[in-house]
């Protein structure tokens, strides 16, 4: 396992992280007792990052990772978030003081490692936020502060308050725009990017290829990209991985993580499975290396304008900041 320091932080974080929003029902049935042996590998393999929020399963999923904690707590630097609530987000430092208490007794621990506003709530300032998060740094039960989903100018104005260490945000070969502007902001302000879906939420691994097999409530049914009139298209582009991926003799999924690791900025990986062999499969590919001709096929491929639908539904999208 490779190893890198966590933004402005003192920690340091393994060079992939572990998605926790998989272990929840949010794509089918899933067995706690599973999860956890899942984890715990990736422990073993060296995987120290583990991502998990207060909304993930209603904080069912901070449960989980407690379990783990409290077995592997020196091993593991645990990150959480707070910030959706039932209509909308909710960013006031009542709600931060709260939350943060909340996923502390969730989670089983006296310090959170990583402590992130999830979305940013367009009716508080974000000073105000900040402030309360830096209020739980100075009183021991947080150790570092994040975002997610925020827009460069937050980021900026946040960061004036107190460093911040990590910006999570969807990134993957389809979903680059980061790249104009937030990744450029990170680099500058020293903030780690955490990156979510790096597999496309399975497409880019070709794992979903009919959006119809998945399970009633699974959120990726309504997916735009894999919706009937984009489905079709964006499969063609994912045929690119596919040939990489067979002529390295490796799966698809690590070549989309290798892409990213090819990346010249500061990003951090955060793919979740429910597969102890996968996490294997996602370390082993901070080792593979694309040639620069391989690097610039993807890159055309999945452009911004190749790239058919939304990276989210419409409604998911409007709780994304927009500075």
């Amino acid at each position: 396992m490779k190893f890198q320091k966590l933004g402005n932080s003192d920690i340091e974080i393994s060079a992939i992280g572990f998605g926790g929003n998989v272990l929840t029902a949010f794509f089918g049935p899933v067995d706690d007792d599973k999860s956890l042996k899942t984890l715990n590998h990736a422990v073993d393999l060296g995987l120290t990052f583990m991502d998990t929020s207060n909304s993930y399963g209603g904080g069912v999923n901070e449960e989980l990772f407690a379990r783990l904690a409290a077995e592997r707590r020196d091993d593991i630097v645990l990150s959480t978030k707070f910030g959706f609530v039932e209509g909308g987000v909710c960013g006031t430092p009542e709600h931060v003081r709260e939350e943060c208490e909340k996923s502390l007794k969730r989670l089983g621990v006296d310090v959170i490692d990583l402590y992130y506003q999830h979305r940013v709530d367009p009716d508080v300032p974000i000073e105000e936020t900040i402030g309360a998060m830096k209020e739980l740094i100075t009183a021991g039960k947080v150790l570092s502060l994040g975002m997610s989903e925020a827009a460069p100018a937050t980021i900026r104005r946040a960061h004036a308050v107190y460093p911040i260490s990590a910006l999570q945000t969807e990134y993957s070969m389809w979903s680059r725009f980061a790249e104009n502007e937030i990744l450029p902001t990170c680099q500058e302000l020293g903030i780690t990017y955490v990156g979510y879906s790096p597999m496309g939420r399975g497409f880019l691994s070709g794992t979903v290829t009919d959006p119809s097999t998945l399970v009633e409530n699974d959120r990726r049914r309504g997916m735009p990209r894999l919706s009937e009139d984009n489905l079709d298209h964006n499969l063609a582009l994912v045929q690119t991985v596919k040939d990489i991926a067979e002529a390295k003799g490796v799966g698809m999924g690590q070549i989309a993580m290798a892409w990213i690791f090819a990346s010249p900025y500061d990003i951090v990986p955060i793919p979740g499975t429910r597969n102890p062999k996968h996490v294997e499969d996602n370390i082993a590919a901070l080792d593979i290396v694309l040639t620069p001709d391989e690097k610039t096929l993807l890159d055309e491929t999945f452009s911004d304008e190749n790239v058919k639908g939304l990276r989210s539904p419409e409604r998911v999208l409007s709780t994304v900041d927009k500075g």
